[in-house]
């Protein structure tokens, strides 16, 4: 794909998430103070479509709203004490530096569906509470917005498109966006479920924004599944078990009354359950099927093996067995963050903060398709800047989805999962290069030059895409 075309037009609701990211990761004490009025604007915005352009300082002006989306979760403390134990994990983030088009002509990188990472810091700021600097991944900020990209066309599962602006922050500098589309899919039709939920019900998991509202969740999700879906419930405290065998969704009062019955205690025996609850899938395999585990958690494992590293290779050989996972992360002051995103990545799924039951309906209903529909995996996309046009370049978020140029063209490099509907958005900002600028680089051994044609086209960049089908092992351009 060629891209030359310069488009106006940029969402409103892009400049606002950068904007918020801003404010969470370097405000001061006295921007502090103002949270709560941020956090109207972050609750206000996230049911309807960005408005029509208008100054910042009207826009946080606005009467609050959002107060139906807090009431309807279980109580929570909003104001956590200063004194309260926290341990909360999260891995660190280098942020991208400014790359010189003629040293490092390729950006390469997987796609990353999650949005863990908006809902967690919309907790702080709803608290009152600055978030970490390394729980905000500013690509998941972005990506928990719709966008109006066009659909796919034909049996391709997804759109591509690419559109160019002046970065909001220095005119002298453009904005390029990137924009996946999914192919949405009627759930009416779609392939039989295979489903586990796998629920920490340890002592940790005894928070009303914990246990309580994990219920409260799931309890969408059964709602919305079919006679021919089957689901199981598997947990894990001091030791694992599974309370509820594969179980067809045309009984719901038997699944429902087994969530009503969970209740929070004792230890956290995370790599038992976790083992447990993909046994349970593969002896109940779906061949032309969706066999998904459904994890979720606080991710505070504390019994048996719980190194992220035999986690992650537990997740990866179930992986190729066809049993994908899907982590929803629940709770504060213990929350693993850093812990869940490994799994989720590797297990070849997504990954949700749940903070509000209004969240668990945008995630487990609105938004089913994508959660438990795999459409396309190990998306990869590469860039080729042309240096005539482009001197320097940033990708804007997506640090731990950095690839290396080789691992484009490698199907054994894992990288990320789209689902039916989701959309995925990737914005790099762009130094545009000085008129005949571009000439190569000389090095001791060899030379880099810039080819001729470079200066004759009106080309900015070129884009490739590389996935596989949901059941495939070669990927496809």
């Amino acid at each position: 794909m060629r891209f030359n075309r310069v488009n106006a037009r940029f969402l409103l609701v892009t400049a606002l998430s950068l904007n918020i990211f801003a404010c969470a990761a370097q405000q001061s004490e006295k921007e502090e103070a103002r949270a709560p009025e941020r956090a109207d604007l972050i609750v206000a915005q996230e049911q309807k479509a960005p408005p029509p352009p208008q100054p910042l300082s009207s826009v946080a002006k606005r009467k609050p709203a959002g107060a139906a989306v807090r009431d309807e979760s279980p109580p929570v403390n909003r104001f956590v004490p200063e004194t309260e134990s926290n341990t909360e994990a999260y891995d660190a983030i280098a942020e991208n530096p400014f790359l010189e088009v003629v040293k490092n002509p390729l950006s390469t990188f997987s796609i990353d569906v999650d949005t863990a990472s908006y809902s967690n810091m919309r907790r702080f700021v709803m608290q009152g509470q600055k978030p970490p600097i390394d729980a905000v991944r500013i690509e998941e900020l972005v990506n928990y917005f719709p966008y109006d990209y066009p659909a796919p066309e034909g049996d391709t599962p997804f759109s591509v498109q690419a559109d160019l602006a002046d970065a909001p922050w220095n005119k002298q500098h453009k904005l390029l966006r990137v924009g996946l589309q999914g192919k949405k899919l009627d759930l009416k039709t779609t392939p039989p479920n295979n489903l586990v939920f796998l629920l920490d019900v340890s002592g940790s998991m005894n928070d009303p924004n914990k246990l309580p509202l994990l219920k409260q969740s799931l309890r969408l999700l059964v709602n919305e599944l079919r006679e021919q879906d089957t689901i199981a419930i598997a947990v894990y405290a001091g030791a694992a078990g599974l309370v509820l065998p594969p179980t067809s969704a045309a009984r719901k009062d038997v699944i429902l009354d087994a969530l009503d019955r969970l209740e929070a205690g004792g230890s956290t025996a995370g790599e038992a359950g976790i083992r447990l609850a993909y046994d349970t899938a593969q002896q109940h395999f779906k061949p032309k099927g969706n066999n998904r585990v459904i994890l979720a958690t606080d991710g505070d494992f504390n019994v048996g093996p719980s190194s992220d590293g035999e986690l992650v290779r537990l997740i990866e050989d179930k992986r190729k067995a066809g049993i994908f996972l899907t982590v929803l992360g629940f709770g504060m002051g213990n929350y693993k963050d850093a812990k869940m995103e490994k799994l989720a990545d590797t297990g070849n799924g997504n990954y949700a903060y749940i903070d509000t039951l209004m969240e668990a309906k945008k995630v487990l209903v609105t938004q089913m398709g994508g959660t438990l529909h795999t459409i396309a995996k190990d998306v990869k996309l590469q860039l080729e800047f042309n240096p005539t046009k482009v001197a320097s370049y940033r990708l804007i978020g997506y640090e731990n989805r950095l690839l290396r140029s080789e691992d484009f063209d490698n199907d054994a490099k894992d990288a990320g999962e789209l689902g039916a509907g989701h959309s995925v958005t990737a914005l790099y900002e762009l130094v545009p290069a000085k008129a005949g600028a571009a000439t190569g680089q000389e090095l001791t051994y060899q030379q880099t030059a810039t080819k001729q044609s470079a200066h004759l086209t009106s080309d900015w960049l070129t884009l490739k895409l590389r996935y596989k089908q949901p059941q495939a092992e070669t990927s496809q351009l």
